[in-house]
């Protein structure tokens, strides 16, 4: 019986077409039913008509069909793949153009800071009434594959509300692994083995070696010279302090840590390299200079309908896992049920995960090494805080979420953070139903006179040793 599989967020030109090409390419689904879905009438139509000529220019025996209709896509469904962005690039503005007035400078804005916060607030929701959609229409195990942003944050809210098999899936180790082939002169990628773990965009390579041989002396001495470490500045520089590599590049990794966005001249060292290299606002422009240039003209018309070879996402790979019971290894984003032992238990990890007929199966990592840990929790907190406003619809966790936002932290201060929250909430309100009729308490700042007297208080120990030592300095010793 061909598997069916609802894609849902099908209006992603770029993405959803790279997702069905994989399966079309996979010999074990090239019978399957692909339901696509997405609210978007003109954008669903015309996904629909490529793949349905993809499918006859090809000689398959796909079967294509697309519904506004969330619910009909997912009944039945034995996976089911999503990639919405709700808001679209009007909401992708807010994120970017409001925080830029409080001095947040963001480069993609999609996972952390201000923008990450308030796109898991609009995701968290639908995710969430997507799993129960599943709990109750789609055959029993199937699979949610997730490949919205936030990832970590959208993933840690799926493990509190269903018991729906999800995991969530990210490109950073795979493209990762061609930068480190490339810097150590290695042909084949799939040469290298190695461990990795850490949650979404800062999973840590615990492990790399080529043919038994440890990469990483390499690897340290080619960030040594100024024509390796210009392409990666805010990665390379974590390396060299942290002592492990990561995932996750300039542009990206310059958001989710205090260090390089915080004043001119931190952007200016670090993140001077166009577009993903730390340019603020790269994504958000290039992203809504495609919708410009293509609002009016359908960008399908101009792609191939050519099968080839199958593109680095894991989501073919896993589905033709499923259905042909031959395992397959990726890096998933899953609930932390004992995977890293020094991440909070429920948060979301990046661990290495095997998938086949039997469905997931994660795999422990053990403990990160303890810096390693430490800059992970930094970007835990505001993920399970986000979790929290989504879920519960209480405001105030909103600026709790990005009080404690490393890159927020260093910039602005709590009285900026509310100002800030409360101008993303109300310009963003048509998305965010939970928060309907709610708003920020007010917390004004309080004005001292000039003559204004402190109250008296209580002598606590360390006012009694600072007077002693006022004692000890004022006292004549002749």
């Amino acid at each position: 019986m061909p598997h069916k599989i609802a894609m849902i967020g099908a209006g992603s030109v770029v993405f959803c077409k790279t997702l069905i090409h994989d399966i079309l390419a996979t010999p074990a689904l090239r019978d399957c039913e692909l339901a696509l879905m997405s609210p978007t009438e003109t954008k669903l139509r015309r996904m629909e008509a490529f793949i349905g000529r993809m499918i006859s220019d090809n000689g398959l025996g796909a079967r294509v069909w697309s519904t506004t209709d969330r619910r009909e896509a997912i009944r039945d469904a034995d996976f089911v793949v999503v990639m919405i962005q709700v808001g679209g690039f009007e909401a992708y503005g807010y994120d970017y153009h409001i925080p830029l007035k409080f001095g947040v400078d963001q480069c993609i804005g999609d996972t952390l800071g201000p923008g990450g916060v308030f796109r898991g607030l609009r995701h968290i929701p639908v995710l969430q009434a997507i799993a129960h959609d599943m709990e109750e229409l789609a055959r029993p195990q199937a699979i949610m594959l997730q490949y919205a942003n936030p990832m970590a944050a959208n993933c840690l809210a799926l493990g509190r509300v269903s018991r729906v098999p999800f995991v969530g899936l990210c490109h950073g180790v795979q493209t990762t692994l061609d930068l480190i082939a490339g810097y150590c002169g290695i042909a084949d990628k799939n040469e290298i083995t190695f461990t990795c773990g850490g949650i979404n965009h800062m999973d840590w390579f615990l492990r790399l070696e080529h043919r038994g041989r440890d990469l990483y002396p390499e690897l340290r001495a080619k960030f040594e010279k100024p024509e390796y470490y210009k392409n990666e500045k805010v990665r390379g520089e974590v390396f060299r302090h942290f002592g492990y590599f990561m995932t996750e590049s300039t542009g990206h990794l310059s958001e989710y840590v205090p260090w390089f966005r915080k004043n001119r001249r931190a952007l200016d060292l670090y993140c001077d390299e166009p577009a993903f290299g730390g340019e603020s606002g790269a994504y958000y422009k290039w992203g809504k200079l495609m919708a410009e240039k293509y609002a009016k003209t359908d960008p399908l018309q101009f792609e191939s309908t050519a099968i080839e070879a199958r593109s680095v996402e894991y989501c073919s790979y896993i589905l033709e896992a499923v259905a042909t019971g031959r395992p397959f290894r990726l890096m998933g984003n899953v609930r932390n049920d004992g995977y890293i032992t020094n991440l909070p238990p429920g948060c979301c990890v990046e661990v290495p995960t095997f998938v086949d007929d039997a469905g997931l199966h994660p795999t422990a990592i053990g403990a990160l090494p303890p810096q390693c840990a430490a800059a992970c929790l930094t970007n835990v907190n505001v993920q399970m805080l986000t979790a929290d406003a989504a879920l519960t619809g209480d405001p105030e966790h909103i600026v709790h979420a990005l009080a404690m936002d490393p890159l927020t932290a260093a910039v602005c201060t709590l009285k900026d953070i509310r100002d800030m929250a409360g101008q993303m909430l109300e310009a963003q309100r048509p998305w965010l139903p939970e928060f309907a009729g709610k708003t920020l308490r007010p917390v004004p700042m309080i004005s001292i006179p000039a003559d204004c007297r402190p109250v008296e208080v209580p002598l606590d120990p360390a006012l009694a040793i600072h007077k002693r030592f006022g004692q000890l300095v004022s006292q004549k010793t002749d």
